[in-house]
């Protein structure tokens, strides 16, 4: 008789690996042959626990045939996983939407060596909806608004307006200042992955990117930023910052990447998601929301 699904599962997204063609006699040695880095031993004890299902939602056992295609589901774990010290505030929920302000260093969904310490598990757990999922990302290193889909039967409308540029997005920065700048500036440019693979650069051809930089403060020590994003391109912010000669204070990536290190909380980046506007795609209504946050 198959095994009801565990109670995490109503909570956490699994990943999924289809298993590949090969010789092996049961799923956990194909499993154990896919992900080297996983010890068979740590499998066991995810089967045991009821961590690993077929595609049908049903736990395997350490018996369970091999078959190649197969669907395997599985929850990620962290040994170790270090716990971020931040707590988000939640803005607003309603049946569609819910808006939340991220605290730097807390990544926002799992990913690498953070799984429980994400924004979507956190909130996964806080409001008890398993169906929550992030409409768009900002990097780890930065704080402020994040949107979530709270009912998959909207979510596609509320997508659209991110692919569709029908969202105004705002962020603050604080960065050296740029004296010899004319403001507003309109920063385009073409951007793709670098080396290593997690930075991004300008390169020549077609812009695939596009900001609207304005300067809100000058002080002695550097200046406020208002950045309006117009492409949602990886690290776009930071990179076109740097590349104008004012990288955003803090930034560890732009333009020169140091040396890896755990997480210095006394010195984050100073970027901030400030304030999402937009019309409801259900209602028709505008909708505006602001950060509660202070760089």
């Amino acid at each position: 008789m198959p095994q009801p699904t565990p109670s995490f599962v109503r909570d956490v997204h699994a990943s999924t690996v289809h298993l590949p063609a090969g010789g092996w006699t049961t799923a956990l040695d194909a499993l154990c042959a896919q992900f080297a880095a996983i010890s068979r031993e740590q499998w066991l004890d995810r089967i045991a626990r009821g961590r690993v299902l077929d595609g049908q939602g049903v736990a395997i056992t350490p018996q369970t045939p091999y078959r190649a295609g197969v669907r395997i589901h599985y929850y990620r774990e962290v040994m170790d996983e270090p716990v971020i010290p931040f707590t988000e505030t939640v803005l607003h929920v309603d049946e569609h939407l819910v808006v939340a302000d991220k605290p730097h260093f807390l990544p926002v969904t799992p990913a690498g060596g953070f799984v429980e310490q994400t924004l979507l598990r956190r909130l996964m757990r806080r409001l008890d909806n398993p169906a929550l999922v992030p409409l768009h990302r900002i990097d780890r290193a930065t704080a402020g608004l994040l949107l979530f889909s709270a009912n998959p039967a909207s979510r596609a409308a509320y997508q659209a307006l991110f692919r569709e540029r029908r969202i105004d997005k705002r962020y603050e920065a604080l960065a050296p200042a740029l004296p010899g700048a004319s403001f507003p500036l309109l920063r385009r440019s073409r951007i793709v992955a670098g080396e290593p693979f997690f930075r991004m650069q300008e390169v020549d051809g077609k812009p695939n990117t596009e900001t609207r930089i304005e300067v809100t403060a000058r002080g002695t020590d550097g200046w406020r930023y208002a950045l309006h994003p117009v492409t949602g391109r990886k690290h776009q912010l930071r990179v076109h910052m740097a590349v104008l000669g004012a990288p955003i204070c803090g930034d560890t990536l732009y333009p020169i990447l140091t040396a890896k290190a755990a997480d210095d909380y006394r010195r984050p980046l100073k970027l901030l998601a400030r304030s999402l506007a937009f019309a409801d795609p259900l209602s028709g209504k505008s909708r505006r929301f602001e950060s509660r946050m202070v760089l």
